[in-house]
C-alpha cells in the first residue's frame, strides 16, 4: 500500500483539490483509493457527500486515529491512500508526514505561499521523508511560474506540471467529481493525469530504493 500526504502550513494552497483529483485519477487507473480527511474544515468529506460514486473511498478522522485508519486500509486491500491535512501548523501534519511514503507540497506562485514552505520542508526532512512541490493556481503562462520554480528548487524537487487556475476544478468539486470525470478531455484533466503519472513514478522509485536498501 502506498501512502501520499498533501501538506503545507498555508491555507488555500489547493491541498484538498489535488488530493481529490489525484485520488479520482488513481481510481480511474484501476487502483483502490482511499482519501483520509484530517482537515477540520472537512472539505474533502463535503465533496464525498455530494458524490454519487462510492469510490474513491473516504474517511474523516482525528490525528490520533491515523495509524488505525491506515492499518484498516491495508486489511481492506487499499492500493493508495491520500491524506488531506490542515492548512496550519499542528501535530496532525507531522503525524501524516511520518506515516507517508511521499509528501506533496502544494504552493501558489506568490511570495506569501513561498515564504510559508520552509517550515513544512523542515518537518519533512526531520522525519526523513521524500517530497515534491506542486505549483497550484498558477497563470496559464508567464514569468511567475518560472520564478516560483527557481525559488522552490532551492528547497526541493518541483513537479514539472503546474496546476493552472481554472474554474473546472471548482465546478467539478461542486458536483462531487474529479476534473478527469467532469471534463475528461479538458485542460485540467490533462494536467491532473500528467501530474498523477509523474507522482506515481516518483513514489515507485522511492519504494524501490527503500526495498533495495533493506534486501
Amino acid at each position: 500500500m502506498i501512502t501520499i500526504c498533501f501538506v503545507t502550513q498555508k491555507g488555500g494552497s489547493g491541498k484538498t483539490t489535488l488530493a481529490i483529483s489525484c485520488a479520482v485519477a488513481a481510481m480511474q487507473s484501476g487502483k483502490r483509493a482511499l482519501i483520509i480527511d484530517m482537515d477540520t474544515q472537512a472539505t474533502a468529506e463535503s465533496w464525498y457527500q455530494d458524490r454519487e460514486a462510492e469510490e474513491p473511498f473516504l474517511v474523516r478522522i482525528a490525528p490520533i486515529e491515523l495509524e488505525h485508519a491506515l492499518a484498516t486500509a491495508r486489511k481492506n486491500n487499499i492500493d493508495i491512500v491520500f491524506i488531506d491535512t490542515p492548512g496550519r501548523d499542528e501535530p496532525s501534519i507531522a503525524a501524516a508526514i511520518r506515516e507517508s511514503d511521499f509528501c506533496i507540497i502544494p504552493c501558489r506562485p506568490s511570495p506569501a505561499d513561498m515564504k510559508a514552505t520552509p517550515a513544512t520542508i523542515e518537518t519533512i526532512k526531520r522525519l526523513s521523508k521524500h517530497s515534491a512541490f506542486v505549483l497550484t493556481q498558477t497563470p496559464a503562462r508567464g514569468y511567475r511560474i518560472k520564478e516560483a520554480e527557481k525559488g522552490l528548487s532551492v528547497l526541493g524537487i518541483v513537479a514539472p506540471i503546474p496546476i493552472v487556475l481554472r474554474n473546472t476544478y471548482q465546478d467539478a468539486q461542486g458536483r462531487g467529481q474529479g476534473v478527469t470525470e467532469y471534463e475528461p478531455k479538458g485542460k485540467a484533466a490533462e494536467e491532473i493525469n500528467l501530474l498523477w503519472n509523474w507522482i506515481i513514478r516518483k513514489v515507485r522509485k522511492v519504494n524501490y530504493a527503500k526495498e533495495k536498501n533493506f534486501s
